[in-house]
């Protein structure tokens, strides 16, 4: 299932710099979460799988079963939504996956998601929003007047924008050093902005649900562009310090207008 991907200069120099033991490895499959016969696999390559686990009182009642699946002792590896690129750090030492689907992509996009990862990775940030959110998912998850679905996604977003306040900073300072890879993320930025401004009026007008602006609206903010309000207040340092407390008061302030 796995090979050690042979990484271009400047992405094993991002390597070495933020996380020199994580393996990168590519994926002879495609998955959405990685395959219980590939864990196996997996095992020969790490010294140690520590799966994530939270109590059941972490999870709202509704709770989609893959999330329920990441909180117990299942090595869940990969979440709907992950893209091309996934990491975990429940192995020592920590692992970055390049699924199959990755083929045909720009060589360049592909190596700015692995240095993202081994950035994320270097931060220790969360690898999936309820390792993010913690017991204070379910309150979350109550102050969100949405389906299961949409407080899922609007968890990921979120997390996507908390880390990417972390991780941009960064990127920004790449433009001398790995010129390539800031290219690619200035790039992937460039492409957004445009979809970007004009989404609080596709809220409004009704052809945007709230969480698909969300995570177009944090997407942004990892690339260094500021969304339109309500989103721009994520933009903000004091998302960057307080982060779940924040979060929260944000969802609760802004999808509770009675």
């Amino acid at each position: 299932m796995f090979n050690q991907r042979t990484l271009p200069e400047d992405v094993a120099a991002v390597r070495d710099e933020h996380a020199p033991d994580t393996l990168v490895l590519d994926c002879n499959r495609d998955f959405e979460t990685l395959p219980v016969p590939a864990r196996d696999d997996l095992a020969l390559l790490t010294d140690e799988i520590r799966p994530f686990s939270a109590s059941d009182e972490w999870l709202p009642d509704d709770a989609p079963e893959l999330l329920r699946r990441f909180a117990g002792t299942d090595l869940v590896v990969g979440m709907p939504g992950d893209g091309s690129v996934a990491w975990t750090h429940q192995t020592s030492p920590p692992v970055v996956f390049v699924k199959a689907r990755v083929e045909g992509s720009p060589a360049e996009f592909i190596d700015f998601l692995l240095a993202e990862a081994l950035v994320e990775i270097g931060l220790d940030l969360p690898e999936q929003f309820l390792e993010f959110f913690g017991e204070r998912y379910r309150e979350f998850a109550d102050v969100v007047p949405l389906d299961s679905g949409s407080t899922y996604q609007l968890a990921v977003a979120l997390c996507d924008a908390y880390n990417g306040l972390h991780t941009r900073e960064v990127f920004a300072e790449w433009r001398e050093s790995y010129p390539r890879l800031f290219d690619a993320w200035q790039d992937a930025g460039e492409r957004i902005e445009p979809r970007v401004e004009g989404i609080t009026r596709e809220v409004a007008s009704g052809r945007t649900d709230f969480s698909d602006a969300t995570e177009l609206a944090c997407s942004a903010i990892k690339h260094g562009i500021e969304p339109p309000a309500p989103f721009s207040a994520l933009d903000t340092q004091a998302y960057r310090h307080h982060g779940v407390d924040y979060a929260i008061k944000w969802a609760e302030k802004t999808l509770n207008t009675e």
